[in-house]
């Protein structure tokens, strides 16, 4: 039997985060053998060229004046921070343990809707929005042994990933998101270049090194590719809840790839931030908008640069 368009955009969705998370997982083999820098660079050179390729083919460079709006430079910056901060923490902690804390973004996008658009946000979400981030603290544990500055950048991340995506909505519908997406790309990859230098300079790449930065980039256009078919169908209050798979696939590749187990209190934390995100998604579907904690899916949303 055919899926219904809500299971199928399931599917999609959870196809999409496998993809970004794979990309994730060969991001973090790389890491050993070169600086942050060097890997947005190289990775970057095959994304850009990948998702112009794909913007070019669905004529999305048609007009690129629209690539100057104030709110695509914002964005581009916020992809920047994020994926600085978010590959920094990649190559230095469990991967299950980043990705937990990056499901707090629907939260802190929810927060930053309320605090700079005036978005009105009920009681009930601001308990959830409060709760998750607990969860957080659970994870990171600020002021006990385990916190460091990678834990930090993890936290550095969300902050720039709320702005990239409330920068993101007041964008208007006429930029193609596959404009925006290859913007992005570019930005960081240039970014990446002038990082190599103060990050410790270039390292000498092996083929496999090179491979695996290349299947990084095929891996994200792949997760993209899937995440604009989950919301071309089905209801997104539905779809969004899937997007937590990633931390299935985290946890299950962190374990086979690096043999990482996740600890009780990491355990802890990301049941408590998924909890909330599923509460947020519950109240948004109650009130009958869709308000940002859904909107984080949005193809538009997607990680071009992480």
């Amino acid at each position: 039997m055919p899926l219904s368009p809500n299971l199928r955009g399931a599917v999609f969705m959870s196809v999409s985060m496998a993809g970004f998370t794979m990309n994730d997982t060969l991001v973090k083999l790389a890491s050993v053998e070169m600086n942050m820098g060097q890997v947005m660079l190289v990775r970057g050179l095959f994304a850009s060229a990948l998702i112009g390729l794909l913007a070019w083919h669905q004529g999305a460079l048609k007009k690129p004046r629209f690539a100057l709006h104030p709110m695509v430079a914002v964005r581009a910056m916020g992809e920047l921070g994020a994926t600085f901060f978010f590959l920094i923490a990649l190559a230095h902690l469990p991967i299950a343990n980043v990705s937990a804390v990056l499901q707090a973004l629907p939260l802190a996008v929810t927060m930053g809707a309320a605090m700079v658009f005036g978005e009105g946000v009920g009681w009930r979400r601001w308990l959830a929005i409060t709760t998750g981030f607990a969860g957080v603290m659970i994870i990171v544990r600020p002021g006990l042994e385990g916190f460091n500055i990678y834990a930090l950048s993890v936290l550095l991340c969300v902050a720039f990933c709320a702005v990239r995506d409330l920068a993101t909505r007041r964008i208007p519908e006429t930029v193609p998101t596959l404009l925006i997406s290859t913007v992005t790309a570019c930005v960081v990859t240039i970014c990446g270049a002038f990082l190599v230098a103060p990050l410790g300079g270039w390292a000498s790449m092996r083929p496999g090194a090179v491979g695996l930065l290349a299947s990084a980039a095929v891996l994200l256009l792949f997760g993209y590719h899937f995440i604009i078919m989950a919301m071309r169908g089905g209801d997104i209050s539905f779809i969004a809840p899937f997007r937590y798979t990633a931390l299935l696939w985290a946890i299950l590749l962190g374990f086979l790839v690096f043999g990482d187990i996740p600890d009780a209190a990491m355990i802890a934390g990301a049941t408590i931030i998924v909890g909330s995100g599923l509460y947020t998604l519950y109240r948004e579907r109650m009130v009958g908008k869709q308000l940002p904690a859904a909107q984080s899916t949005s193809p538009a949303m997607a990680p071009d640069g992480m």
